[in-house]
C-alpha cells in the first residue's frame, strides 16, 4: 500500500527566523508519579501562526552547548498534540505513552519536546474523531483519512526547525519512530544525527492502528 502524505515545499532557505517569546519554568506531574521541570517556551514567528510550545527538559543548556564543541546532539522528540490520547487516555493511539515516555528520556540526557498543534496528524480533532467512527467500519487509520478527505499526513514541521533555530539547535537525535518527521527535518536545515525509537506501547485497542502505521509510513515499529 502506498502512502498518501502532503508535500511540504519549505526548505531550510525559505523558513523565516522565529524569536522566543516567553519562557517559563514549570512542574510537570504525570499520572504514574514521575515528575520534573520544563521551561516552557513561546515564540514569535512561527510559519503557520499557531501557539506552539518547546520544552527544555533536564540541562538542555549544557546539551547544547556539548553539541556546540562537537559532542552528541540533544535528544529532542516533535510530538503532535492529541486531546483523545494526551489527556484522555485513549487507547486507540500510543500518543499518551509516548509523550509520556519522552519527557522522561529527554530530561534524562537534556533536550527538546516540541508540542504541536496538529491534532490528528493535521486534519484536526472533528476530523479525527469522524476519521475514529470510519475505523470501526472496519478501515485502516490512513483509509480513513482519505475517506473524509484527507491525506495520510498533513504535518509540516516547519515550525520545528524555527523553534530549534530559536535555541540554537541545529542537530538532534530524534526520538520518533516517524521517518518523515527526520526526513522533513533535514530538508529543513536540521541535520538528524540520529532517529532513536520509542517504545513499543501496543494495547489491544491499538493493534490494527500501530500495525499500520508500521506497514503503510514505514514508522520504526517491532510488533510481536
Amino acid at each position: 500500500m502506498t502512502a498518501t502524505i502532503v508535500a511540504h515545499p519549505t526548505t531550510a532557505s525559505a523558513v523565516p527566523d522565529a524569536t522566543v517569546r516567553t519562557s517559563v519554568r514549570v512542574p510537570l506531574s504525570f499520572a504514574d508519579g514521575y515528575a520534573t521541570e520544563a521551561d516552557v517556551m513561546t515564540f514569535m514567528g512561527l510559519v503557520d501562526g499557531k501557539e506552539h510550545l518547546l520544552l527544555g527538559l533536564g540541562d538542555w543548556r549544557g546539551a547544547l552547548e556539548t553539541a556546540r564543541a562537537g559532542g552528541e546532539a540533544p535528544l529532542m522528540r516533535p510530538h503532535s498534540e492529541c486531546l483523545t490520547g494526551d489527556v484522555f487516555g485513549s487507547e486507540r493511539c500510543d500518543c499518551g505513552p509516548q509523550v509520556r515516555e519522552a519527557v522522561e528520556r529527554i530530561a534524562e540526557t537534556g533536550g527538546f519536546l516540541a508540542y504541536l498543534r496538529q491534532e490528528g496528524r493535521g486534519i484536526g480533532l472533528y476530523a479525527k474523531l469522524d476519521a475514529y467512527a470510519l475505523q470501526d467500519t472496519g478501515l485502516d487509520t490512513y483509509e480513513a483519512n482519505r475517506a473524509v478527505g484527507h491525506a495520510d499526513d498533513e504535518r509540516d514541521y516547519s515550525m520545528v526547525a524555527q523553534m530549534l533555530g530559536a535555541v540554537g539547535a541545529d542537530r538532534v537525535r530524534l526520538l520518533s519512530n516517524n521517518p518523515d518527521k527526520a526526513s522533513q527535518l533535514e530538508d529543513l536545515g536540521v541535520h538528524v544525527e540520529a532517529q532513536v525509537p520509542t517504545g513499543v506501547h501496543l494495547t489491544a485497542a491499538n493493534a490494527r492502528y500501530l500495525a499500520a502505521k508500521r506497514d503503510v509510513t514505514g514508522h520504526l515499529l517491532e510488533l510481536a
